[in-house]
């Protein structure tokens, strides 16, 4: 009796065809061979783009001060999210292209509009006036472009077995956390009846792998404006120094992927995710401020109505190597027309540092965890669209998490920043043990293996 071959640990997804368990066939050499290839070079994809977006976020305040000094803080929390809102308009989209065409179209498409984008990125200094709203463009075609995320998911999840899933995520993720420091053909897959699947554990999933991205871009967005409020940092010493740290982070996260894929085999996915949203909890928790020290305040607010004369090289090196007259005329500290610097306590150097190393080892642990807990959710299906929703969720959260946290900072400061976003993630966990025993591989599900 015909039937669909059902998911096992050997098994890769896009390998099953109809038929019986009787009806099974042995993977080829030439055919593994062929999917970990295709495999090998989306790990390379997903480095690449990470680089180019490593190379750039660290940058954007500075860069969007010198291009349009009407632009504030407000304004760059738009800027940062229209990235993701580009994603997220995107990702659904070339998720449900990659179920019914080759997946190497969306690829191509998303990797030409990048190159426009940064193209356009580049020169945004030349237009006489409205360099803001340009770079809020150039921005959102980065984010179209970086909709091909859900492709590389979903083949992956597609092209390996669950013993393999969670090693080949890591590995993606790994190759994420490398740009970062560094700045089988397909077949058609089997159909399983929709309602096979737990759509509680997947509307769950989308949660929490929202939150975890909104968390990691508000602290990315804000890491910036933060350093140089409290410690009286230049903006070339803010893109200097923090692009250090964050390049630090990269490499504790590719340190943390490779453990995490032993430990998960040992304590499982889900007590690891519940490690990660708990230390992050901790890692923001730490950022509170106190005590009787208070940051410099920036007592004058320079005002420069023209557009600065911007090289090419001044773009490309990231913009601390500009001349140093210019950095000596610019004011340091707390702005004064930010009221809370007056009374917030200095957030302390090891405060922060201690906050980044916690916040650096939680994230990086949820990101993965959400994904590989997703596609084994999920099973052997095609999982483009699914995929492409759960991109667009963690979009969202990047829309969401920079406006957020640009405005709460800059009206109430960060007390009350950090307070809310401590509060968010109590609720998450909240979350996760509510739906705690649902989140599981659809074949532990029906019983087809043992968890």
């Amino acid at each position: 009796m015909a039937g669909l071959r059902n998911e096992s640990e050997q098994e890769p997804l896009l390998g099953d065809i109809p038929g019986s368990r009787e009806w099974d066939i042995l993977e080829t050499e030439e055919h593994y061979k062929s999917r970990w290839r295709s495999i090998r070079i989306l790990y390379l994809t997903m480095f690449l783009s990470s680089v180019g977006f490593s190379i750039v976020i660290l940058s954007i305040w500075p860069y969007l001060q010198k291009i349009d000094p009407t632009a504030d803080t407000s304004f760059l929390g738009w800027v940062i999210a229209s990235y993701s809102l580009g994603q997220m308009v995107a990702s659904p989209i070339f998720g449900l292209w990659s179920n019914y065409r080759p997946r190497k179209e969306p690829l191509i498409v998303s990797i030409l509009i990048s190159v426009a984008a940064n193209c356009l990125y580049a020169y945004l200094h030349i237009p006489a006036s409205h360099n803001k709203y340009y770079m809020l463009v150039a921005r959102g075609l980065l984010g179209i472009g970086a909709g091909n995320v859900a492709v590389v998911r979903s083949y992956t999840a597609g092209a390996t077995s669950l013993q393999e899933r969670t090693s080949s995520m890591a590995n993606i993720s790994m190759c994420q956390a490398l740009g970062f420091i560094l700045g089988p053909a397909s077949t058609d897959e089997a159909q399983i009846p929709q309602g096979n699947i737990d759509q509680v554990a997947v509307v769950a999933i989308n949660v929490l792998f929202f939150v975890a991205l909104f968390i990691f871009a508000l602290f990315e967005t804000i890491i910036t404006p933060l350093t140089m409020d409290m410690y009286a940092w230049t903006q070339e010493q803010a893109v200097l120094y923090n692009g250090i740290i964050l390049a630090a982070l990269g490499v504790e996260a590719v340190v943390i992927f490779l453990g995490v894929k032993l430990l998960s085999k040992k304590i499982g996915e889900r007590a690891i995710l519940l490690g990660g949203l708990i230390v992050v909890w901790v890692g923001f928790f730490i950022l509170l401020p106190w005590g009787n020290q208070f940051p410099k305040i920036q007592w004058e607010d320079l005002h420069n109505n023209s557009i600065p004369n911007i090289t090419f090289g001044e773009i490309i090196i990231g913009l601390w190597k500009s001349p140093m007259e210019d950095d000596n005329e610019r004011p340091t500290g707390c702005s004064i027309e930010q009221a809370w610097c007056l009374y917030t306590p200095v957030i302390h150097l090891a405060q922060f540092l201690t906050s980044v190393v916690l916040i650096g080892l939680g994230y990086p642990v949820c990101n993965l965890m959400s994904y590989t807990l997703y596609s084994k959710i999920l099973g052997p299906k095609p999982q483009g669209v699914y995929m492409g929703w759960l991109t667009a969720s963690g979009s969202g959260a990047r829309i969401l998490g920079p406006m957020f946290i640009s405005q709460v900072y800059a009206h109430w400061g960060p007390r009350w920043a950090f307070s809310l976003v401590c509060g968010i993630i109590v609720l998450t966990i909240t979350l996760l043990g509510v739906v705690y025993k649902r989140l599981i591989a659809l074949s532990v599900r029906y019983g087809r293996i043992e968890e």
